[in-house]
Parts: C-alpha cells; structure tokens; sequence
C-alpha cells in the first residue's frame, strides 16, 4: 500500500516536474535550437533576405565560396587576435585581483562591488563610454601622454587599426574582469580554510601555497571561467559594431560575427551568413569539448 501511494505520488511530482520544464524547453527549442537548424539548412541554399523566392539549394557551393574568401580569413584572424589578447588576460588577472580580494576580508565586499560595476553595463553602453574616452581630447589620451610626460599627442585609438584592435580589447576586458573575479572569488570561498591552516603549520610559503593547493582546489572554476570567457570573446560583436559606425578602420576588427551581420543584413546573402554562422558555432562547440576533456580529472575531495 506504501509502496503504490509512494509510487503514485512520485509520478505527481515528476508530471509537475514536466510542467514547470515544457515552457523552458519550447523557449529554448523556439530561440535556440531551431536557429541553429535553420542555419545549417540555408547554409546549403542561395537566398536573398530582401527577396519572396524560394532558397535554391547550390550544395557546397556556399560552404567553397566562403572558404576561398579574402574576407573571411581576415575574420579569422581578427577574432583569433581579439580572443587571444582578451581571454588570456581575463583568466589570468581575474584570478589574480580575486587572490588579492579575498585575503582583503573587511574591504572585500567593497571591491567586489567596484569591480563588478561594469558587467551590469550593456555591451553598447560600455562601448559607448570608451568611444567617448578615445577621443582625441579624451581622457585615454591625456592619461598615456601624462605618464609620458608629453603634451598634445593622439594615439588615435579609433583611427588606426592596431590602435582599434588593442581599444576593443580593452573595452571587454574592463567590462568583463569584474564578472570573472566574483567568479573564482567564489570558487575560493569553497576551499575549506583548515587546509591553509594545516600547510601554514608546514612551513609552506605563499607562493607555494597558492600553486600547490589554491589552482590545484580551483581547478573546476578555472575551466568554467575559461570556457565562459573564451566563449564570450569568439561572440564578441556590439563593441566592434559601434567602433566602426563611429568611423573607424574595419579590417582590423571584422570579427566572424561582424562579418556574418554585414554579409546577411547588407549584402542580404543568408547562405554564406548561415555558412559563417555554423563554422563559428563548431569551432566554438570543439573548443569548449577540447578545454574540458584536457581540464578533465577526477573530483577533488577536500
């Protein structure tokens, strides 16, 4: 009797369970899922975004085209430069800034909050602000050419595309590092103090402590930040956008996704969009599979 009330309030819950899911996995399906499927099949077909006719299925033919293309290796290159210059600092520094804060135990909150400021910020409102510092009276350049000791000198950060390359770093950096340290701050609050106390008692410096116990123990928020902040930067587009709308140089910053908006929405080519589209999701997709099948091992037990 027991066992069929049990057995019957069960499948209640799980019939609740699934009530609760449906709405979550219809928005997912609706927003996510059927653009990627969608995608992968105008990939294979020519269309116009602007015209009524039907896709002409072509094959490869898109996948060829956008391969042998100029402009899409230049892509390549930008967002491999961007992501490099952006992720490695973010991981780095983030994990650093959040050592240094957590041992800061009565100012701790406080920075906390001045360091995740900017993440609250939209993309655009953050590009926004910098655009407003890179200008030729702005504040970026009065600050180098003060610790220069020079006077009345442009960098010209939204005019040259090495300056505009390294401005677009910043940017994400500054809005992102933030996000990243209450991240790991909070993967080291986990860490149970008693395993300090009892290297201390060894005689263990610093230095040691925090590369023989601290990374070792912060291994599984390490590669969720890594694979978050890498993530973030192979779909980076609104910075880039808005740089470019404000007159500077494209070729240095015309990132996959900048270059998958100007090929569907300017030129009106949904086929090669759709192709780029589905290069970058893979890459994307094999990256993160990469980063954690190397950052794989067993569960730490503290």
């Amino acid at each position: 009797m027991k066992s069929t009330l049990k057995g019957g309030l069960e499948r209640k819950l799980a019939r609740w369970g699934w009530y609760f899911v449906i709405p979550s996995i219809i928005f997912f399906s609706v927003f996510s899922f059927y653009p990627i499927l969608n995608a992968f099949y105008m990939s294979f077909h020519r269309k116009n975004m602007i015209s009524l006719l039907r896709p002409v299925f072509i094959g490869f033919d898109n996948y060829i085209t956008v391969l042998s293309s100029p402009s899409f290796w230049n892509s390549v290159r930008a967002t491999l430069t961007f992501t490099l210059g952006t992720f490695i600092p973010l991981v780095v520094i983030s994990l650093i800034l959040a050592s240094l804060i957590s041992t800061q135990l009565k100012l701790a909150r406080f920075w906390q909050l001045i360091f995740y400021s900017p993440a609250v910020l939209s993309s655009a409102v953050a590009a926004l602000i910098w655009m407003i510092i890179f200008q030729p009276t702005g504040l970026a350049n009065q600050i180098v050419n003060t610790v220069l000791l020079r006077e009345g000198v442009d960098m010209r950060w939204l005019s040259s595309g090495a300056m505009v390359r390294f401005s677009t770093i910043i940017v994400y950096f500054w809005k992102y590092i933030g996000y990243f340290t209450i991240l790991f701050i909070t993967g080291l609050s986990k860490i149970p103090q008693g395993i300090y106390e009892g290297v201390r008692v060894d005689g263990a410096g610093r230095l040691q402590t925090f590369f023989k116990i601290t990374l070792p123990l912060l291994k599984p928020t390490t590669v969720m930040v890594s694979v978050m902040a890498m993530l973030q930067c192979l779909k980076t587009f609104s910075t880039q956008y808005l740089f470019i709308q404000s007159g500077a140089p494209r070729a240095s910053i015309d990132v996959i996704t900048l270059n998958i908006y100007y090929m569907a929405m300017r030129e009106y080519n949904v086929g090669r969009a759709s192709v780029m589209s589905i290069l970058l999701f893979l890459t994307m997709l094999i990256l993160t599979i990469v980063q954690f099948r190397v950052s794989r091992s067993d569960d730490i037990s503290y």
